[in-house]
Formats: structure tokens, C-alpha cells, sequence
């Protein structure tokens, strides 16, 4: 199996390896606990060489993109991003991305795995239009930065520049060589992307780690992701669900104009729901595995799609959280429904039991 570019520097700070989304990169480092609440009360640096980046060129670039994709792209000003889904004509989610217009260009972010399709599936519409889709594999990778001193962490590293406060995209400058700087809208905490070619990948992660940024794994990422209540495409987020019942309705925009699949969002929307709706869970009992039937009254409610035992910052205890979707008519917060041999609380997103209300600034936002 292929490495991250960062592949060989992870294994000499001793971290533990393993796969996720079809790369080697670092599982943990030290303890994912540790890791965790720097990504709470500190700075974390984790890699990100596990996803993957793509353009789109040409003189009809947005027209064309803003008829593939839900959001409105069509009138995004250069150097912001937001976050889509790629539906098919029946309006079933066939992956996602963040999208930022870079001015000449597009760029998309997603997952590895979902690349090839989406690559595919774009391809498909291109009839007559100006436009061209580049895959950047060797050409970009990047490092992820989070945590309340993310800002002060890249600063220390000797990163210059205007960080962003929005989901927003600019240039940096590091030891007189440029980079770009990714900010996505998030549960509350500075997350950060240092954009860069992949050969500088090690001295990048030298200096964050030297300013003091904690090195975090994808356990510990994967921990983050289900206490903020973030739903992971190819987990959470499958072939066979709808926009609205993910719940991400930051990747929807009602006034654009027709994309694919537009009529059978207007469809839901104008009918007011969807049968069932992405939820957190509060587990007592045995964690239940991704898959798990959620029942009611001895009836299938709903299913599990991620569990994790998630570090609780102040008592030193850990909670059992898990994603995933309920029928509508057993929807309400609080209400108990069992979960294998576990009681399974529906919470309304992110924890607040992890990540309290008080400190959400923003939507959340991440693929």
C-alpha cells in the first residue's frame, strides 16, 4: 500500500501506521487521548496526504461547475470556498468536496477514495464547454493545522500572511517561498490547511512540531469528527441518501438555478421533510458497531454509522458516541431507543458534553 507523502517522516517520530482512505499515515503518535484535547485546548498538526485535489480550468469552469454541483459557485468571489455534494438525476449523493475559487480556477478537495468516481461522473458532462479537470496528485498535499492556538503555532513556525476567518483560501508566505492557506467554516475551533508540493511536506511538518504543535493521528481526527457531529462520505454520507437527510444543509442552495438532481431537492423542500434525518447518539452499553440496527418499541428506527469512545476533556472519562439516522417519528432529542445490547440517546449535534455550545462560532462544515 502506498504512503502519504509525509510516509517516511511519520515513521521516524515512531507513529504507529496503518490505512485509511487507501493510504498508509499515521494511526497515533503517542496516546489518541493526548492527541485529542490538543485539537480541543491547544494545537494540533496532523497529515492530509490521505485526500485528494483536482481543478477545473477553462473559460466556461463556472457555469458549468454551478450546473454540477449544489451549492452556488456561480457567485463565489475568488479565494472562498464552500462545501458540495455531487448528486445523480435522482437526487442520491454520489460524493462530496469543498470547492474554492481560485480566480484562473477551481479547486476541489475530497476524499482519495471518491476521486476516481467523481473525476468520472464530471467527465460525463462535459459536451460542448471550456472545460478542462486536472488531478493534482503529485502535486499538492497538505498538512492540517487545528485548535485554539492554531494561528499562534503557524505564526511561531514563521508562516506570514492574512489567516483567514472564514472558509476562505489565501497565500502565505514560508522562509520566502509561497504556499496557500485553507480555512473551512468548523464546530467552533481554527482548522487550518497549509497547501504546499509535496517534497516540502517534511520541513513543514519540522517547523509546526517545533513552534509546538502536537503531532495527532487519524484516531484521534476520527474521535474530533464524531464529537462535532461531522458526517465522513463513504460512512455516513452513502450512495443511496438524500441531501436533507444528512442534515448538511450548508451544502444546498435554493435560489442557483438548476444543477443535477435540483429537482428532487426543490422536491423535498417543498413538501417540508424526509422520512428519516442524520443524529448523534448518547450510547450506555456496549459500543454498537457501524451497521447496527436502531430499534424502537422492538420496531428498526434508524441504523448506526460511526462509534467512538471519545476522551471527556474535564473528568478525565470517556463517553460512547455514535452518527447516524432515525425515522423521523422517533427523532425528538432525549428519546431512548436501543442499539444491539446498548441504549442509544438521540442528542441533537455537535456533543455538548465534548464541545459546549458556548464556543460554536460557526456552521459546521466538513466532508
Amino acid at each position: 500500500m502506498s504512503a502519504t507523502p509525509l510516509g517516511d517522516k511519520l515513521t521516524q517520530l515512531g507513529a504507529r501506521r496503518g490505512e485509511f482512505c487507501g493510504l498508509e499515515t499515521a494511526l497515533c503518535f503517542t496516546d489518541p487521548r493526548p492527541e485529542f484535547i490538543s485539537l480541543l485546548h491547544g494545537c494540533g498538526v496532523y497529515d492530509l496526504g490521505w485526500r485528494a485535489c483536482f481543478t477545473i480550468a477553462g473559460r466556461d469552469r463556472g457555469r458549468w461547475l454551478n450546473a454540477m454541483l449544489t451549492n452556488n459557485l456561480r457567485d463565489l468571489p475568488p479565494g472562498h470556498g464552500n462545501y458540495n455534494f455531487l448528486l445523480t438525476a435522482q437526487g442520491h449523493i454520489q460524493g462530496d468536496m469543498y470547492v474554492y475559487n481560485c480566480g484562473e480556477d477551481f479547486v476541489a478537495v475530497t476524499e482519495r477514495p471518491q476521486l476516481e468516481h467523481i473525476l468520472k461522473t464530471l467527465r460525463k458532462h462535459i459536451i460542448m464547454d471550456q472545460v478542462e479537470l486536472t488531478d493534482l496528485d503529485r502535486q499538492l498535499t497538505a498538512i492540517g493545522v487545528q485548535g485554539p492556538r492554531a494561528g499562534e503555532r503557524l505564526r511561531g513556525a514563521e508562516f506570514a500572511g492574512a489567516f483567514p476567518e472564514i472558509a476562505a483560501l489565501t497565500e502565505i508566505s514560508w522562509h520566502g517561498r509561497g504556499f496557500s492557506l485553507a480555512r473551512r467554516a468548523g464546530p467552533g475551533f481554527p482548522a487550518y490547511e497549509v497547501w504546499m508540493p509535496p517534497a516540502e511536506a517534511p520541513g513543514v511538518w519540522d517547523a509546526l512540531t517545533a513552534a509546538g504543535a502536537a503531532p495527532v493521528g487519524v484516531e484521534a481526527l476520527e474521535m474530533f469528527r464524531v464529537a462535532a457531529g461531522i458526517p465522513r462520505y463513504g460512512a455516513d454520507i452513502r450512495e443511496r441518501d438524500l441531501p436533507q437527510e444528512t442534515g448538511q444543509m450548508h451544502a444546498l442552495h435554493f435560489a442557483k438555478g438548476c444543477y443535477i438532481g435540483q429537482e428532487i431537492v426543490e422536491r423535498i423542500r417543498s413538501r417540508g421533510n424526509v422520512h428519516r434525518t442524520f443524529t448523534g447518539f448518547e450510547i450506555e452499553g456496549v459500543l454498537p458497531a457501524p451497521g447496527a440496527n436502531v430499534q424502537a418499541s422492538g420496531k428498526d428506527a434508524g441504523e448506526i454509522t460511526s462509534a467512538q469512545r471519545v476522551p471527556l476533556p474535564e473528568d478525565g472519562g470517556w463517553a460512547a458516541l455514535a452518527l447516524g439516522y432515525v425515522r423521523r417519528e422517533n427523532a425528538a432529542a432525549g428519546s431512548v431507543l436501543q442499539a444491539g445490547q446498548a441504549m442509544a440517546r438521540i442528542t441533537s449535534l455537535p456533543f455538548d458534553s465534548i464541545l459546549p455550545r458556548p464556543a460554536m462560532s460557526q456552521a459546521k462544515l466538513e466532508p
